[in-house]
């Protein structure tokens, strides 16, 4: 087993309720479940994001933690959180890393794999509104 090593699972979510589609305005939460699978006890401190539509528009965000918090975890402690991004399109992906900092000091990047980003009805045959 790997001593710094932490994993992320994710389950993105389509908001219908806050997404405006004939403004091209889509939004999406996103549910990232981080562990500790390593070793050593260490500190989530800071995200990057890499965010693309189907148009290939990229955006990155980089900040401090995640919703406020750095969470320290200890080997098999888990942190949960949800967020949250808009797009411009029905569909896009996201993917990115946690920088994090063991209790000895040294430096680790957590990744986290390509999720893609999928509005209801995305990619489906066009649906009929009767007005």
């Amino acid at each position: 087993m790997p001593k710094y090593l932490f994993t992320c699972e994710v389950e993105p979510q389509y908001l219908s309720e806050q997404s405006s589609p004939e403004e091209d305005q889509y939004a999406f939460a996103y549910t990232i479940t981080i562990t500790n699978t390593g070793e050593a006890t260490a500190q989530l401190i800071a995200r990057h994001w890499i965010i693309d539509d189907e148009q290939g528009h990229t955006e990155q965000v980089k900040g401090l933690g995640v919703v406020g918090h750095q969470p320290l975890l200890r080997p098999g402690e888990s942190f949960q959180y949800t967020s949250g991004t808009r797009l411009k399109t029905p569909t896009g992906s996201m993917r990115g890393s946690f920088f994090c900092v063991a209790e000895d000091g040294e430096r680790f990047e957590a990744e986290v794999p390509e999720f893609m980003l999928r509005a209801a009805g995305a990619g489906d045959a066009p649906s009929r509104v009767l007005h």
